[in-house]
């Protein structure tokens, strides 16, 4: 089965068909580090790296770029109130920003672009546009220069809206303008901003509009059309819908695939910095939570469905990810570690069918449940296949419990000590029962129970479990 994608721009499913076979370039929007990351933008992170982790699994060759705004309204506002650098702030949440990443286990991209590394790409873009007559500079000697939206007529066609119905662009005054709803390329010099945040540029010292970054960086690193534009559905409209404006009225054929995650709410509402309502990582992993069992959390869902946060929800999701980890430690017991095997046929047909990885979830829980039943058997070259079957599909997802990542974490160190206390424990219930003292190693289990450890007898021999 092809890989189905849905594009936004079509507004359908179409069969995934790269502009060169084997190779697959990806370009994902990624975050303004005016502040560090909450779980709203790590859901991007995760959604876009199991896509990846599929194109690689099915045998393309990935180019991954994922930018780092690191100039912007945002980040100069930032910086003002901390009365500190721009690029002070913007470099403290990038470091934050990849070590969170790091610790969700999504991979890092084949190379990660800052804007200000590439202002002479967008100084090229802003030139080509003014010269084809879809760019100009402004008339009030600000420096500015904006795109003129009604030179391109298929501007709106993306988000689905048309310019007559559209808000003015809020990034300059609209006495500069044409039309109000032309947007800014070039951002002249203001009083109000720091006086480091500008470069030399033909129409005078200034800094780039949001929306010229992006297309700036696809171009350099994936030339000028590529297979697949991702980002949130927040930036569809104006970003994306202004990325494409300017990058064709250039003459680049840029994204042939437009692929869009759905938002996480919290109560409702967008999760954002702005509007204070933000979930951390660090503040879930405080309250106990392991980030295998976040990122599992949030790339369950279809990437097209909205997530509603709740503690409850993540609670019920870590304990469906804990019932895959317990048969995946409880097998390799039985029968080591093995090797990653192939993906069953339905689970391949779920993450074929627009990365339906919900679907394929449900297909590794249905194989684990007929999985169990080898284990209570202790059929050792069943035990063995399931074993395989389940890690080549966790993997894929990116929560593999026998991955170097997911073993490595402080408590998985101090696991050795842990099993030779709870062995000393469990040799002093086997003496108990031996010589048939059954009260006494009734209370050597509760014992351990009290501490957080089950005890289950198996065929086996007994073998624990830390509780949940």
């Amino acid at each position: 089965m092809t890989l189905r994608l849905y594009d936004t721009a079509t507004r359908s499913v179409r069969d995934f068909v790269p502009m060169t076979p084997g190779q697959v370039g990806i370009y994902l929007c990624g975050l303004t580090v005016q502040a560090g990351p909450h779980i709203g933008h790590l859901r991007s992170g995760v959604n876009y790296d199991v896509l990846r982790r599929w194109f690689a699994k099915s045998g393309y060759t990935v180019t991954f770029i994922r930018n780092i705004t690191d100039i912007d309204d945002k980040v100069l506002q930032k910086a003002i109130e901390a009365g500190q650098p721009f690029w002070s702030i913007a470099y403290a949440n990038e470091r934050l920003l990849s070590a969170t990443y790091q610790r969700l286990g999504v991979l890092p991209p084949t190379y990660e672009p800052r804007a200000t590394g590439h202002i002479p790409e967008m100084h090229e873009l802003i030139k080509q546009l003014i010269a084809d007559g879809h760019a100009y500079e402004a008339v009030d000697g600000s420096g500015d220069v904006y795109f003129d939206v009604r030179s391109y007529p298929e501007y709106g066609a993306l988000s689905g809206q048309r310019p007559d119905s559209m808000e003015p662009a809020a990034d300059g005054p609209a006495r500069a303008k044409r039309d109000p709803r032309d947007f800014a390329l070039w951002k002249g010099i203001k009083p109000d901003e720091p006086g480091d945040a500008n470069w030399p540029s033909p129409w005078g010292p200034g800094r780039p509009g949001w929306h010229i970054e992006c297309s700036a960086m696809c171009w350099r690193y994936l030339g000028a059309e590529f297979d697949i534009h991702g980002g949130g559905l927040d930036l569809q409209f104006p970003h994306h819908e202004n990325e494409i404006a300017q990058s064709r009225a250039a003459g680049h054929g840029f994204a042939r695939f437009w692929v869009h995650h759905a938002l996480l709410n919290l109560g409702g509402t967008k999760m954002a910095k702005s509007v204070g309502n933000v979930v951390t990582l660090e503040s879930l992993e405080d309250s106990g939570v392991r980030p295998v069992e976040v990122r599992y959390y949030l790339l369950t869902p279809h990437y097209r469905s909205m997530i509603d946060y709740s503690p409850e929800s993540l609670a019920e999701s870590a304990t469906a990810y804990r019932r895959l980890e317990n048969f995946v430690l409880r097998a390799a017991e039985q029968v080591g570690d093995g090797e990653l095997g192939e993906v069953p046929a339905a689970f391949a047909e779920a993450m074929d069918d627009d990365l339906n990885t919900s679907q394929a979830v449900a297909v590794v829980h249905n194989t684990v449940r007929d999985a169990n039943a080898a284990l209570t058997a202790a059929d050792v070259p069943a035990i063995r296949a399931a074993l395989a079957e389940v890690r080549a599909m966790l993997d894929v997802l990116g929560v593999d419990p026998l991955h170097p990542q997911w073993r490595s974490t402080d408590a998985g160190d101090l696991t050795k000590v842990v099993d030779s206390l709870v062995a000393l424990a469990l040799e002093q219930r086997a003496a108990a029962r031996t010589r048939k003292d059954w009260a006494a190693a009734d209370a050597v289990r509760d014992q351990l129970k009290q501490a957080g450890v089950v005890v289950e007898d198996t065929a086996a021999g007994p073998r624990w479990t830390l509780e949940h």
